[in-house]
């Protein structure tokens, strides 16, 4: 997931895991983080790897914790602005220039399990139960 509010490039463990990195690869990070939630996170540290995008190569500088989440990356504003990369919400897309041109990369639209869920309430309101309105 790109995320330009993220001051931060986050790897959560399905990535850390399938990367089949070692926790001793990773570099001492002391700062805590915010989650999604507004809960404090205690990073597991840092890993610099390189990340591949439509043939542009940057070093991207991870901040690897162990919370859960649908996504297996966040790419914030270091990665953004180390590609130079241009993020659309509106259009869930990402430009960027590469040595061919300019690159475009979709993101999905569809919403994940986790998020629909968060949208629909286990107890519904039935209509004689809603709101009342002071006379």
């Amino acid at each position: 997931m790109v995320d330009q509010g993220s001051g931060a490039d986050v790897m959560y463990p399905d990535l850390f895991r399938g990367l089949e990195v070692k926790k001793e690869d990773l570099s001492k990070y002391d700062m805590l983080l915010v989650g999604f939630d507004g809960q404090m996170v205690i990073p597991k540290g840092q890993i610099s790897l390189p990340v591949n995008m439509e043939g542009k190569e940057v070093i991207v500088a991870f901040i690897v914790v162990a919370s859960f989440t649908p996504h297996t990356a966040i790419l914030g504003r270091p990665w953004i602005h180390t590609m130079g990369a241009v993020p659309s919400t509106l259009h869930v897309k990402v430009k960027f220039r590469t040595e061919q041109g300019i690159a475009v990369v979709r993101g999905s639209t569809a919403l994940p399990d986790f998020y629909v869920g968060s949208f629909v309430s286990p107890n519904p309101l039935r209509p004689s139960e809603g709101l009342s309105c002071p006379n």
